[in-house]
């Protein structure tokens, strides 16, 4: 019996998904570390945040991505009886420890923002609750997860911003991290923007739209430019996109791309044209002339080569008469910044049978982090825009009906007093408890929908592409407090 579409699906899924349930998808010392835990019984509760420092690309904005792939991960994370023999082979573990891997489940809870929020440094983007050893082992898994899709996803809604909610088209399998990386900025670029994407195996896989043009070893494999043309209409008279600058944009090759168009408009069918070399302003200028002057006014114009948000930006402005934008390497690598920031520092762990507040203390104030279990919200004026968020203890029992101070992070006799704000809205919910996913995950289609949603509420300023305003983030009067009472804590102890 063959299995239908959605079954094939879901069997792809799982294989991608079985990849990362290993917990060998771990660094070493994450398993030195908890060896140290099991042996000398340290294995408290506690909870650690992930957050990230800074913005890639200088952007003003960056977008959440990774979580489901992150949960299922987590669920199924566990130890092979092939990956024992290999931790053993290493002489570096116990054979108790080893025993106990054999049968390990992670069963703690984890609470996160939801995928397609825009998010800001040092916020909160989820908490990891659970026992020091299982919160240790997933660390290196949720980081290299959320880390890279946040960044593709962030680049991808800063390309479909510059192209002012065009059509753009992920391209970039040939140039991606591997093949694993290529799915994973497959899935990532849709949630950013991005309309379809050339990888045949991540459509299949995350449903997302497959589209392609043909390569310029197309055209020259024919006879004739025209030739090579004319077959691929043929064959594909619904998607008819010809590459015209393998010889001669502005001559031989939109020339025939025209005679090719005019016999396609008999047929009742629209053709497009994809320009992947030159002064792409100028060319699509000219290009559209010549379309609109032999009746073509309805063909379209594809753009490629090496384009990234600040190309698309000016091509835009120039009204460059550009229809859609295949963009590759610099999307699914992340162009000029190579990384996403983020970090997983411990929040919160367990003391004489309570739980308590813990932090990191740093010299550089930008790397001290902020103790507790905490909550963002983010506020809204009457136009549903957003204008700051606020990290708060998970605890405090917050007013949505009075101001709030909000306070620097960094310096915190810095502070302004919210008061002219219409809705407040709760960032991070439960998405896991007790090691199983505990709440819906949305369609990837839906995702992608609210992120754009997102994009829309909140000021242009923010979304610039060159020098963005700074969209404020500020702790909350309890967790202001707290954190300078146990920095004097420490540094009384100090002396």
């Amino acid at each position: 019996m063959q299995a239908g579409p959605r079954l094939l699906k879901y069997l792809l899924s799982s294989i991608l998904v079985a990849m990362k349930n290993s917990a060998l998808l771990t660094d070493l010392y994450e398993l030195t570390m908890m060896q140290g835990y099991f042996l000398y019984e340290r294995d408290s509760q506690v909870v650690f945040d992930m957050f990230f420092r800074t913005q890639p690309f200088n952007s003003g904005f960056s977008v959440f991505a990774g979580l489901e792939d992150m949960l299922k991960a987590v669920e199924g994370f566990s130890f092979s009886a092939d990956d024992i023999d290999y931790l053993s082979g290493l002489n570096l573990f116990d054979d108790s420890f080893l025993e106990y891997l054999r049968s390990f489940r992670f069963t703690g809870d984890i609470y996160s923002m939801s995928e397609g929020t825009l998010i800001f440094p040092g916020e909160p983007l989820l908490r990891v609750h659970g026992s020091l050893i299982e919160a240790q082992l997933i660390e290196s898994m949720l980081l290299n997860t959320i880390n890279f899709q946040s960044l593709v996803a962030t680049k991808a809604a800063r390309i479909y911003h510059a192209s002012e909610g065009g059509k753009i088209l992920e391209f970039g399998l040939r140039r991606a991290q591997g093949w694993d990386g290529a799915l994973s900025a497959t899935r990532a670029a849709f949630i950013g923007g991005a309309l379809a994407t050339s990888n045949t195996l991540g459509g299949k896989i995350y449903g997302v739209p497959v589209s392609g043009t043909m390569a310029h070893s197309w055209i020259m494999a024919f006879r004739s430019e025209l030739e090579s043309f004319e077959k691929f209409a043929k064959l594909y008279p619904d998607k008819a996109i010809l590459l015209i600058d393998t010889f001669d944009t502005l001559g031989s090759g939109i020339e025939n791309a025209i005679k090719v168009g005019k016999t396609l408009k008999k047929q009742g069918k629209r053709m497009g044209v994809r320009l992947d070399s030159g002064d792409l302003s100028y060319l699509s200028q000219k290009v559209r002339e010549r379309l609109d002057a032999a009746g073509l006014e309805d063909a379209y114009i594809t753009v490629s080569n090496d384009l990234n948000e600040e190309i698309i930006h000016q091509l835009v402005t120039d009204k460059a008469p550009i229809d859609m934008w295949g963009v590759g390497t610099n999307l699914v690598t992340g162009g000029s910044s190579a990384a996403f920031s983020g970090v997983y520092k411990l929040t919160a762990k367990t003391l004489d049978g309570l739980m308590v507040p813990t932090m990191k203390v740093s010299n550089n104030i930008e790397k001290t982090t902020n103790p507790g279990a905490k909550q963002v919200y983010r506020f809204y004026d009457d136009d549903q825009m957003a204008i700051a968020d606020l990290i708060t203890l998970e605890e405090e029992d917050f007013n949505y009906n009075r101001p709030h101070s909000c306070f620097h992070p960094m310096y915190p006799n810095t502070y302004f007093t919210l008061y002219n704000y219409k809705s407040a809205q709760p960032l991070i919910e439960k998405k896991m408890e007790n090691g199983k996913i505990c709440t819906k995950l949305p369609d990837l289609a839906d995702i992608r929908e609210h992120t754009l949603e997102q994009m829309l509420k909140f000021d242009p300023t923010y979304k610039r592409i060159i020098n963005p305003h700074i969209y404020k983030i500020s702790l909350s009067r309890a967790l202001k407090n707290l954190k300078n009472r146990m920095i004097d804590e420490f540094k009384h102890e100090d002396r």
